[in-house]
């Protein structure tokens, strides 16, 4: 298959966005970015966008092109980056580009999303002002006894991804888990995964470093211009959340930031252990 797709992916703060730009500029290709939280508007220095010089050195995509307000889905990520990279090929491209730390993006993209059952807007209100009120271990521990599967899976942290999961088995009757078919849908051009990897000791502590220097560039204030929409989707993030509650009065400044690079090395885990399974990947130590 003489078109390809390489995805440029790994932990986060492990330096993907440098990789992806050499390897852009060696076959000619742009940045595809399969970031989600990159793609919003408002959010820069929390969601480390690539610099203006690298965003200079190579034309990107999916970098901040929607606002927080409209929200922005897998399954719209799957839809919008499969016809850009079939323009890019009508175009004369036969390597591109694509880097990002989303592991649901990159599904999305490489096998597509399966059908999920629609769900009463009362229902997910229900479960939300649930999720407000009693927080998101209750709400956990129900998810637990209904679908044990997906709760061994999910990231218990993220409220809004166990709404999503519970109102769906409530709603059935049937487990969330149980509309997942994994029923890979058939890409016509070739996809290749280049994961980068360094001694774990290494990167965390470059997320540690990296966390003091997005403080430094002014994340305080950009997570307080944030807090209209600390609600929604997008905003459900490190290194927002933590500083909403020190707005919040929860917790210091001093402890948030602690909790930021905790957070963080935390989701590194996750990112790494789910493409652990995934065999195709070829892995660069860096």
């Amino acid at each position: 298959m003489s078109r390809r797709v390489e995805i440029i992916l790994g932990p986060t703060s492990v330096g993907k966005s440098a990789y992806a730009i050499k390897r852009a500029l060696e076959v000619g290709s742009p940045v595809i970015s399969c970031d989600s939280r990159q793609i919003f508007k408002e959010m820069s220095i929390g969601t480390a966008v690539p610099s203006p010089e690298e965003l200079a050195a190579v034309k990107h995509y999916f970098i901040q092109t929607v606002s927080v307000k409209d929200g922005y889905t897998a399954g719209q990520y799957e839809d919008d980056a499969l016809a850009l990279v079939n323009r890019l090929f009508a175009e004369g491209h036969d390597h591109l580009i694509m880097c990002g730390g989303s592991m649901l993006y990159i599904d999305a993209f490489c096998y597509g999303l399966d059908d999920f059952p629609d769900v009463p807007l009362q229902m997910r209100r229900h479960l939300m002002d649930c999720l407000e009120s009693e927080g998101v271990e209750v709400l956990a521990q129900q998810l637990k006894e209904v679908d044990p599967e997906t709760y061994e899976s999910i990231d218990l942290a993220n409220g809004h991804r166990i709404v999503r999961a519970l109102e769906v088995s409530l709603y059935t009757g049937k487990p969330y888990s149980s509309f997942k078919t994994h029923s890979f849908k058939e890409r016509d051009f070739e996809i290749v995964k280049t994961g980068l990897d360094m001694p774990r000791e290494q990167l965390y502590e470059r997320i540690n470093a990296r966390v003091l220097k997005m403080m430094d560039a002014g994340l305080e204030e950009e997570a307080r211009r944030m807090l209209p929409y600390r609600d929604l989707p997008a905003l459900q993030t490190v290194g927002y959340k933590e500083l909403f509650d020190c707005f919040d009065g929860t917790i210091d400044l001093d402890e948030a930031v602690r909790r930021i690079q905790v957070d963080t090395r935390h989701y590194a885990k996750r990112q790494l252990t789910w493409w652990r399974r995934d065999k195709s990947i070829r892995w660069i130590d860096i």
